[in-house]
């Protein structure tokens, strides 16, 4: 085997005696470094943008979120809080509410969801760091303040001075059964406006943060919540953590983890990275193939030394192997390459933002973000040079057999 991978280096790096054959040798290795390199960066800007889009979930959800199965809503006194508080890993655990109703702010108004929570959940889970206008606080003594994301802000044209009117809520009162008494078939409270927050459009959009109690007096749901939120201390073991909550909340709740929150966008995210990453190893088979080129000349030129090989008593099958051994460096040297191109180029854009994003001023990032995995590493070294290997295998197997038999005439 020593033998047969020396000559194959000395043919992959000896000078030929026609320097086509050299062109060629360099054109399949930049080949397969220049495919290897791309699939490399394409996979680490995939991975970029989905940790970025996971990131701005992961402020606004918590760590594990439990819900009731069957209802919108259900009584606190069902799970134990401080027992689940107590709960090794556990940094903090809190009831909310969420309702949807109309919010009006002057002449504006627009459909919202209201989310009752505390001060200390904000804290917790990030939100307080989104408030971009105002201050990140829900209560300060005995007066409730509301924090409006961002878009429904615009929507009721919401000024930065957020001081100086009443933001009104409205909701259909459950308690009203004649179709008749219009007068009183609203519920109607009026919260001040403490800040605006900014996160995403699906939150910003959508969300209006008030204090746990105030909503559960607005929507006549005293001592219920909708969900309890909870996050976890760094380290934590997960697993363990959610096994022990599904013992405490028993069959009619739901423990799920931030995956499970958002199974839905986990699986595009994932689905739409293999598949750019199998769209890419199939042209990576067409570049692959020059490969082909490579040794047919190579085999052609080196005839001479398989007559020499042959009288000096090598078999078909060690001849073979030395011309497969030669595509197995070209593929090594250009899946290698690659990889350290590749990373090089996600290392530099990682720490310097080399590429800017196009209108960056509209987007939470400036420059393209870039994560690289070392399974992605592994998965494009195994695909490219199984590739490799097997088109080495099966044209040397074919030309060698039949360049070994013209030899015998």
């Amino acid at each position: 085997m020593n033998l047969i991978i020396k000559i194959a280096s000395r043919y992959l790096i000896g000078k030929k005696s026609h320097n086509i054959v050299n062109l060629v040798s360099l054109v399949s290795i930049a080949g397969v470094f220049t495919g290897t390199m791309a699939l490399i960066v394409v996979l680490s800007v995939f991975n970029g943008f989905g940790n970025l889009v996971i990131s701005l979930y992961d402020t606004f959800d918590p760590d594990i979120k439990i819900t009731v199965i069957k209802g919108k809503t259900f009584n606190s006194d069902a799970l134990n809080l401080e027992k689940i508080r107590a709960i090794d890993g556990i940094k903090y655990a809190a009831f909310t509410l969420e309702e949807n109703c109309l919010a009006r702010y002057g002449e504006k108004q627009d459909i919202v969801t209201l989310k009752g929570l505390d001060n200390e959940l904000m804290k917790k889970t990030g939100l307080n760091k989104a408030v971009v206008i105002g201050l990140p606080i829900l209560e300060n003594g005995e007066r409730n303040f509301a924090i409006v994301g961002s878009g429904v802000a615009y929507a009721l044209s919401v000024n930065a001075d957020t001081g100086n009117e009443p933001l009104m809520l409205y909701l259909p009162d459950k308690n009203i059964t004649s179709p008749g008494d219009f007068e009183n078939a609203l519920r109607q409270m009026n919260i001040s406006i403490g800040g605006i927050f900014a996160i995403q459009q699906d939150f910003d959009s959508k969300y209006i943060l008030a204090p746990m109690s105030f909503v559960q007096e607005f929507i006549a749901a005293e001592g219920k919540a909708s969900a309890m939120e909870i996050m976890l201390k760094p380290g934590a073991d997960e697993t363990t953590v959610i096994q022990k909550l599904k013992e405490i909340s028993g069959h009619d709740f739901t423990v799920k983890n931030r995956a499970q929150q958002h199974e839905f966008l986990y699986k595009i995210l994932s689905s739409e990275k293999w598949a750019v990453f199998l769209i890419l190893s199939f042209i990576m088979v067409i570049g692959i193939f020059n490969i082909l080129g490579t040794l047919t000349m190579l085999v052609i030129e080196k005839k001479k030394d398989i007559i020499i090989l042959k009288n000096l008593g090598a078999g078909f099958t060690m001849v073979k192997k030395i011309f497969f051994m030669e595509g197995l460096l070209i593929t090594f040297v250009g899946v290698v390459g690659g990889l350290l191109a590749g990373g090089i180029i996600c290392f530099l854009q990682q720490h310097f933002h080399l590429i800017k994003l196009g209108n960056a001023d509209s987007f939470v990032v400036e420059a393209y973000p870039v994560q690289m995995q070392v399974t992605d590493f592994v998965s494009v070294f195994l695909v490219v040079f199984c590739i490799g290997a097997l088109a080495s295998y099966f044209i040397a197997a074919h030309l060698v057999k039949k360049q070994y038999a013209e030899t015998g005439k």
